[in-house]
């Protein structure tokens, strides 16, 4: 078995607590080596899948939690996001937003579809599970790792 660290994290399901993940994967990200843009494709993808949660799956609760967690292995952060709420047929939402197309207005898409869009767009792997709730498990590679342990300097 793979060998990983796993950190878990519970938020209030409030709009309020999303910057606290943000810089949470900031530093779980910059600390495994991955670059600025990824980091903010990570950050924009976990805030996304959370914001998501709030907005839909507590509605107007105030006792609703989003549990986040984050499986960092040698090649790879896997973020899990998920809530106990209520749950939406995602393939219809996916369905009526996507593909995006230029020549459709960003305002017309139907809420929640433009961010799950984002989400499988900036995210290398993008699985969802709906059972008392909903999970969005999303995973980002660390590019490049392999090419600098292999690589020979013309020098050498």
């Amino acid at each position: 078995m793979e060998e990983f660290d796993h950190i878990c994290m519970k938020i209030p399901a409030k709009a309020e607590y999303v910057g606290v993940i943000r810089l949470t994967i900031s530093g779980i990200a910059s600390r495994m080596g991955f670059d600025y843009e990824l980091i903010e494709d990570l950050k924009i993808a976990t805030s996304e899948a959370i914001t998501n949660a709030v907005q839909h799956a507590y509605k107007d609760k105030e006792d609703g939690e989003v549990n986040i967690d984050f499986s960092v292995y040698p090649n790879r952060l896997e973020v899990m996001v998920s809530d106990k709420g209520e749950s939406f047929d995602v393939d219809k939402v996916k369905e009526f937003a996507g593909p995006y197309t230029e020549d459709v207005q960003i305002e017309l898409m139907r809420e929640g579809g433009l961010g799950l869009y984002l989400i499988e767009s900036l995210m290398d792997e993008v699985r969802i599970h709906y059972d008392g709730g909903i999970t969005v498990m999303m995973t980002k590679y660390l590019q490049g790792e392999q090419v600098e342990t292999n690589v020979k300097t013309a020098s050498t």
